[in-house]
């Protein structure tokens, strides 16, 4: 078969991600097809069948269409499921899966797999399934969160192996097959968690306390029959203890089977050797030197009370600090209000299909990404955007799902629904986010695996040292000290700082519009020293419009080919050129072998051959335009910020029009914030020198430069990480991806359901650089707030152990007391949970919030 061009429709492309997963499948049928993610449309010159090429990019797990030449791409009709009959809900069903993205197939191999954890009480327990799971043939990437008891294991594996792993080592897991059920199941056992560690708090610490009474008003008395009393006083105890602390015991015996320590252990030991030591004294008195013969029976009770009250506590505080997730999951719809063959019912959201017509009411919802194709309302986007003012949307206007209808009745085209919906994206971007691991948290990951065993040395020191060198009473010095040591050397403080950080960190920034992609972006953010630019569309408004215009030949037909021209245009200039000929009542003539140059402009041949050039000073160098006449003018125009474009027919100008995108009302302020916190700002533009300059004065950018392409822009973010700057670059993270690459963090500007998630480190969900310094601002209160845990913890640690050690007595002449160790134990981590629920209320300062809830 002959090469041929061919052209495809594609569906399920959101980003940048996308476009090269496609054009990697297609690599061997044309290394050089096209793909124009905005159009969606696919233009490819082989000798392959239809079929070879769909079946291509069916395996990137896209849909292709076959086109014919030159055929627009419009969006699915929405009242295309109109002239249908209502489907009852069996057929829709079907429907919707046939339509729905390649996310709602079956696991695929190598796909990530998602588990719910639970018998996990420590950074140890995260060590051991992290081994677990790493140890499986075929996982790539295995990552355990502590703060939301989920893993997330990247690799060619079954998922049901995994879960045997995680049993193997000792605990639960559950396969989370959607991000609500994974919501649903955490809430679901941390209110389980929570009630169980309350009924053991009670259990324990309400006999603890009366036992502790009893023995502070009557000392027990060791000879003749009260011994027994205090014996059967014992086995009561102990009963108490496998109640109240079986899940200690439990966890503490599995650890021991596979060879792991763990917290439980710690507790176990300690108060297991509490009370042997007082049953040991109660039995056989004799056997012990008189100064020695002292009962610890109320301390396993109290231990194991106070530590269950002090987890308690924590899992109500960890629940409160991942509101973020969950109410961005309380912004998608549960039912529609289709209207199918004139009639208008509810239906399940999952029922809703690509073209389906909706009726959306004042106070709803919006439902699915649509199109508005019948009346005008407000809509309030401030919990994807963060923009505080409802924006107004009529006819031909984008709704994204999750926003808030406040006015007025508006009839939508459903375009993208389901798991390929802007906020579907979000909120798995989110969870994907939130339990990833910023630089940081490496070093307490070390410290945490060595953590256990360390401190049961370190408790077995202690007793070796009180016994051989302590004063009398040695058994009774050693006993405290060592059980003191192994209980307020609690690893949960260390396990928790980074991970309930940067969970609430991530939640609070995409509550702001900041789509914050892993943890090392979270870190490197705050560390920015360069922003790079674009001018269109980031700084600028990205609506330019012709402003003034110069006619050099009176051809009657100059701006007829001048539409032509630019009717094939998807630059962002194109639609101000077009609305300038509209105006001017000129209709677009037929033009052919149409061709864009990138950082140049178009060329084409006219209806008579005309050769047809449209762009800057480079393209009309290459074309052999002679621009001397126009010299003055030019440079007239951009001194005002506006740019200039030349259109020549066969070599010879013909007109000239100048076109100005004007600065963002905010990009000035957004600016100040950036050099307020350090951060030089370097605008990277393939405009004309004059106007880049021109808006570069009026936004107070630090450097600029000019007449670029998009290869230059790499190079230049290259020559600033050369010179020692940590850059970031914010574009539309598609036409800049080189630059966005090459930066340290790639923000991707764009708005609602059509954010670029996958093409950087950060998404920004509105078009203003303000995102970019409430990202910075969020991520050094966020690293700032991981130091803070960090370092409390490793103080907690280096001043609990050595006090628990007995350091002080030679001053003090007293011991700290196992139960007083048990509760500044609890307090830990109850601390590290306060302290990190603090950035629930974080604002970032200098631009406008919406109202949220805290």
């Amino acid at each position: 078969m002959s090469m041929t061009e061919q052209h495809y429709r594609l569906e399920g492309l959101h980003c940048g991600g996308c476009v090269k997963r496609t054009r990697a499948a297609l690599e061997a049928l044309d290394p050089e097809a096209a793909i124009a993610l905005d159009t969606e449309q696919l233009t490819i010159t082989t000798d392959a069948a239809e079929d070879d090429v769909i079946a291509a990019v069916e395996g990137a797990g896209y849909s292709a269409h076959p086109q014919e030449a030159g055929t627009p791409h419009v969006a699915p009709d929405p009242q295309s499921e109109v002239e249908a009959p209502p489907r009852d809900n069996a057929s829709h069903s079907s429907s919707a899966r046939v339509a729905s993205s390649p996310s709602d197939a079956p696991a695929a191999s190598g796909e990530a797999v998602e588990l719910q954890l639970s018998g996990i009480t420590c950074a140890g327990c995260v060590r051991t399934i992290q081994q677990a799971l790493a140890s499986v043939a075929g996982v790539r990437e295995a990552d355990v969160n502590f703060a939301t008891r989920s893993a997330r294991i990247e690799g060619d594996v079954a998922s049901d192996t995994l879960v045997r792993a995680v049993e193997n080592a000792g605990y639960g897991a559950e396969v989370i097959e959607s991000v609500e059920q994974g919501e649903r199941r955490r809430e679901q056992l941390e209110q389980q968690a929570y009630r169980r560690k309350v009924r053991d708090s009670a259990v324990a610490l309400i006999p603890g306390v009366v036992l502790m009474a009893l023995m502070f008003f009557h000392h027990p008395q060791l000879a003749g029959g009260e011994r027994w009393v205090w014996v059967v006083l014992g086995l009561g105890v102990l009963g108490v203890m496998a109640v109240a602390g079986r899940g200690f015991y439990d966890a503490a015996w599995k650890a021991v089977r596979h060879r792991m320590a763990n917290m439980d252990l710690l507790v176990a030991i300690g108060t297991a050797t509490a009370w042997g030591y007082s049953m040991a004294v109660a039995l056989f008195p004799t056997l012990v030197p008189e100064a020695a013969r002292s009962l610890y029976l109320e301390a396993p009770l109290m231990i194991i009370g106070l530590v269950s009250l002090g987890q308690a506590i924590e899992t109500r505080s960890r629940g409160r600090t991942s509101k973020a997730l969950s109410q961005l999951l309380s912004l998608r719809a549960d039912s529609a209000r289709v209207i199918r063959d004139g009639r208008e019912f509810d239906i399940a959201i999952d029922e809703v299909v690509s073209g389906d017509r909706l009726r959306l009411r004042p106070g709803e919802r919006v439902p699915v990404d649509g199109e508005v194709v019948e009346g005008q309302s407000h809509i309030d986007e401030s919990m994807l955007t963060g923009e505080p003012q409802p924006v107004a949307r009529g006819v031909g206007d984008r709704v994204s799902a999750g926003t808030l209808n406040t006015r007025g009745s508006l009839v939508l085209g459903a375009i993208r629904v389901g798991r390929d919906t802007g906020l579907a994206r979000i909120i798995e971007q989110v969870r994907r986010a939130q339990g990833s691991k910023p630089p940081i948290s490496h070093l307490a990951d070390r410290v945490a695996s060595i953590f256990v065993p360390a401190v049961m040395i370190a408790a077995v020191l202690t007793a070796l040292i009180w016994f051989n060198f302590g004063p009398e009473p040695r058994l009774t010095h050693m006993l405290v000290t060592a059980t003191s040591v192994l209980i307020i050397a609690c690893p949960c403080a260390l396990g928790l700082a980074t991970p309930i950080s940067t969970m609430i960190g991530v939640g609070r920034a995409a509550r702001c519009g900041v789509l914050i992609r892993h943890g090392e972006s979270l870190q490197r953010i705050g560390e920015l020293t360069a922003l790079v630019v674009d001018k269109t569309g980031t700084l600028t408004e990205g609506r330019p419009r012709v402003t003034d215009s110069l006619t050099l030949d009176d051809r009657n037909d100059r701006l007829a080919l001048l539409a032509g021209l630019e009717s094939g245009s998807e630059h962002p200039l194109a639609a101000a050129l077009l609305a300038h000929c509209r105006e001017a009542g000129a209709e677009p003539a037929k033009v052919r072998d149409f061709e864009a140059l990138s950082g140049l402009g178009v060329t084409a041949s006219g209806p008579n051959g005309e050769r047809l050039a449209l762009g800057n000073a480079a393209l009309m160098q290459r074309e052999g335009v002679d621009l001397a006449a126009t010299g003055e003018q030019i440079e007239a125009w951009q001194r005002d910020a506006k740019s200039v474009l030349h259109f020549a027919v066969d070599g010879q100008p013909v007109e000239l029009l100048a076109v100005r995108d004007p600065l963002r009302d905010d990009a000035a302020t957004a600016i100040a914030r950036l050099h307020e916190r350090g951060v030089r700002v370097v605008m990277l533009t393939g405009d004309a020198e004059a106007p880049a300059r021109a808006i570069a004065r009026e936004a107070g950018i630090d450097e600029v430069h000019a007449g670029l392409l998009p290869g230059d822009k790499h190079d230049h973010v290259e020559r600033l990480r050369r010179e020692g700057h940590i850059v970031g670059m914010a574009g539309d993270g598609i036409n800049d991806a080189p630059a966005l690459a090459a930066a340290d963090v790639g923000f991707a500007m764009g708005a609602g359901s059509d954010v670029a998630i996958e093409s950087a480190g950060v998404a920004l969900m509105r078009d203003s650089l303000h995102g970019v310094a409430d990202a910075i601002e969020i991520s050094r209160a966020t690293i700032g707030n991981i130091k803070q845990n960090l370092w409390g913890a490793f103080a907690y640690n280096s001043l609990g152990i050595p006090v628990a050690a007995g350091v002080l007595y030679p001053l003090t002449g007293a011991l700290l007391s196992p139960m007083v160790a048990a509760l500044a134990m609890a307090a830990s981590s109850v601390t590290v949970v306060t302290n990190a629920s603090r950035l629930r209320h974080f604002t970032p300062g200098g631009a406008p919030q919406p109202h949220r809830e805290s």
